[in-house]
């Protein structure tokens, strides 16, 4: 898929997450629509670490662009599923515990800290425990068989690469929803506000993965960014214990800051390194 494809495809899906925040704007009030805002910009803010590691994972393996796109619909498909219940289950326990709510921001507070100091790397996910543990459960094939998830060989029912590489896609995706959804509750604990931003950058995700995949080295130091998005949200629900509240307003403006300068740092960096190079090869050629 091209950077334009991707980049058409995308707004395509933020344009109708936008007309959908109007209809909340319009229907539901001014809070709940910036509220619908601040928990897509999140979403969408914290899945760009995840879409990092989904692309560590396919180099990982050399899984190709097009059976990429069948791993990512399904994870895409499982996501949708998932949230669903971690948000249920989230809201519920937030209604009957309030203090729960401290616990998740002490949490997303030590996870950006983490995020910061954590370093991926492609061969790590080879030796994965989700691997090891279904290779206990069913054989996994050496190569891949086009797109197939299983295939059969003298009789005998073996998973592919392609069904372990999606496992991992929704092992992770389970990991970052820990922390997205905690994330979101900074803003707003309806139910119907949280699931909806979270359907609607769930939905472009696919797109996002392809445009960063061509651009991912221009974005390096958007993950310090997210990080940053994290510690805050962390902070803005631990403080509640202290009954100090930070405004929708002020967390969004807060959260769109962290994020533009982590993105215009990405590119400047990006430029002085491609620049620096250059001049490097110059020299080596005089």
């Amino acid at each position: 898929m091209s950077t334009k494809k991707s980049l058409l495809h995308l707004g395509f899906w933020v344009g109708l997450a936008v007309l959908f925040n109007i209809g909340i704007y319009f229907f539901m009030g001014t809070e709940k629509a910036l509220a619908f805002l601040g928990g897509y910009v999140i979403e969408q803010s914290l899945s760009l670490d995840n879409l990092f590691l989904f692309l560590l994972i396919f180099q990982s393996f050399g899984i190709k662009e097009e059976y990429q796109k069948r791993v990512l619909t399904y994870g895409i498909i499982g996501a949708i599923i998932l949230r669903l219940i971690f948000i249920v289950l989230g809201v519920t326990i937030v209604n009957k515990f309030h203090w729960i709510l401290y616990i998740f921001g002490l949490l997303l507070i030590f996870s950006g800290i983490r995020m910061f100091r954590n370093e991926e790397n492609a061969d790590s996910f080879k030796d994965s425990k989700i691997i090891k543990v279904l290779n206990r459960i069913i054989p996994v094939s050496d190569t891949l068989e086009g797109e197939k998830f299983f295939t059969r060989k003298n009789g005998i029912l073996y998973a592919t690469p392609l069904f372990a590489i999606l496992l991992l896609v929704e092992g992770s995706d389970i990991i970052f929803a820990i922390d997205s959804i905690p994330a979101i509750f900074s803003i707003t604990t309806d139910p119907f506000i949280v699931y909806t931003s979270n359907m609607f950058a769930i939905l472009g995700l696919r797109n996002l993965y392809f445009l960063l995949e061509k651009l991912h080295n221009k974005f390096a130091y958007v993950k310090y960014g997210v990080a940053s998005i994290l510690i805050f949200t962390g902070i803005k629900l631990a403080i509640l214990f202290f009954h100090i509240e930070i405004s929708i307003v002020a967390s969004l403006i807060t959260i769109f800051s962290i994020l533009t300068i982590s993105i215009i740092t990405s590119i400047v960096k990006s430029k002085e390194e491609a620049d620096y190079s250059s001049n490097s090869e110059e020299k080596i050629a005089r």
